[in-house]
C-alpha cells in the first residue's frame, strides 16, 4: 500500500531520526525478508554509519559509510517505526549505538530488504526500469506527453499505476488524480485531449505534493516512521467511497475492477 507520499514521508522522517547513527546490531527474526544470509547482512551493516537515506519510486535506500547500501520495499503492509514497540509482525530490528532502534514490521510479509554495493546502485535501479519521479521539478508536461504517446492503447489508470511509466503512483493516488482531472479511469491514452493530459499532469503534481504534506494516507496498515497515521485519508474524494455521494455533484461514487485492481470514480464528474 505505501505509495510515493507515504514512502517520501518515511524517508524525510528517518533522515532526521537516524542519519549519521552507527548500527550496533541487527536482529533478524524472519530471514526471508532479508534477501541475503543473516551473516552477510550483519557483516555489511553492523558497525557502519548511515550516511543518508534516499527514495526511488517506492524503494527506500539506506547508504552506509562503508561502501554498502541496503534497500527496503514495504510492499502492501510494511512499516518502519522508529523507537516503536516490538510486536508479532516485527521481523527485523536495527539497533543503534545511541540506544535508539528501528523496527521493520510487515503483516503480509511481502516486503523486503536487499543488500547492494553502493557503487552498484545505479545499475540495480536501472534494471528496475523505473519511470521518472512525478514530483521532480525537471519532470515536465512534455515528458509526460512523450511517455503517454508510447502507450496509446493503455487505460489511463493502468498507465499511471505502472512504475515503468511514472514512479510511485499506486491505486489510491491514481484514483484521486483522475477525479481531480475529471477523466474516467478506463479511457485509453490515445483518446485523451491535450487539455485532459495537462489536467492529469497538473493533478498528479498537486495531489502527490498535498499528500506528502499531510504525511500520506492511512487507508489500511500504513503508519509513518513515528507510528502515526497520515492525514490525507480525510481528503480522499473517490478512493474507498463506493456508493457514497460525490463531493462535487449529486452522483454516487462507483467502483469497477481493472486488471485485478479497483478503480473508484464519479460517472458524472469524470468523462
Amino acid at each position: 500500500m505505501p505509495e510515493l507520499p507515504e514512502v517520501e514521508t518515511i524517508k524525510s522522517q528517518l533522515s532526521k531520526d537516524i542519519a549519521g547513527k552507527k548500527i550496533l546490531d541487527v536482529e533478524i527474526f524472519l530471514p526471508k525478508i532479508v534477501k541475503v544470509s543473516k551473516q552477510k547482512f550483519k557483516r555489511a551493516t553492523v558497525g557502519a554509519r548511515i550516511k543518508k537515506i534516499a527514495r526511488r519510486a517506492k524503494i527506500l535506500i539506506f547508504e552506509l559509510d562503508n561502501g554498502w547500501s541496503f534497500l527496503m520495499h514495504l510492499k502492501l503492509t510494511g512499516q518502519l517505526i522508529f523507537n516503536g514497540q516490538k510486536n508479532k509482525h516485527t521481523h527485523v530490528i536495527f539497533r543503534f549505538s545511541d540506544r535508539s532502534h528501528l523496527l521493520f514490521n510487515d503483516l503480509r510479509q511481502f516486503g523486503y530488504i536487499k543488500l547492494v554495493k553502493t557503487a552498484d546502485l545505479p545499475g540495480f535501479l536501472e534494471k528496475e526500469k523505473l519511470g521518472p519521479e512525478p514530483l521532480n521539478k525537471d519532470f515536465t508536461l512534455e515528458d509526460f506527453q512523450a511517455i503517454l504517446a508510447k502507450k496509446p492503447k493503455t487505460k489511463i489508470k493502468q498507465f499511471l499505476m505502472d512504475p515503468k511509466n511514472i514512479a510511485g503512483i499506486g491505486n489510491i493516488y491514481s484514483d484521486e488524480i483522475l477525479f481531480e482531472a475529471g477523466v474516467l479511469p478506463g479511457r485509453p491514452a490515445e483518446n485523451l485531449t491535450p487539455s485532459e493530459i495537462k489536467k492529469i499532469f497538473d493533478a498528479a503534481k498537486h495531489i502527490l505534493a498535498w499528500a506528502v504534506k499531510l504525511r500520506g494516507t492511512s487507508a489500511s496498515d500504513y503508519l509513518d516512521a513515528h507510528g502515526q497515521k497520515g492525514k490525507f485519508l480525510a481528503q480522499l474524494k473517490v478512493y474507498g467511497r463506493e456508493g457514497e455521494n460525490c463531493v462535487k455533484c449529486e452522483g454516487k461514487i462507483q467502483r469497477l475492477k481493472m486488471n485485478g485492481r479497483s478503480a473508484h470514480f464519479c460517472p458524472i464528474c469524470q468523462k
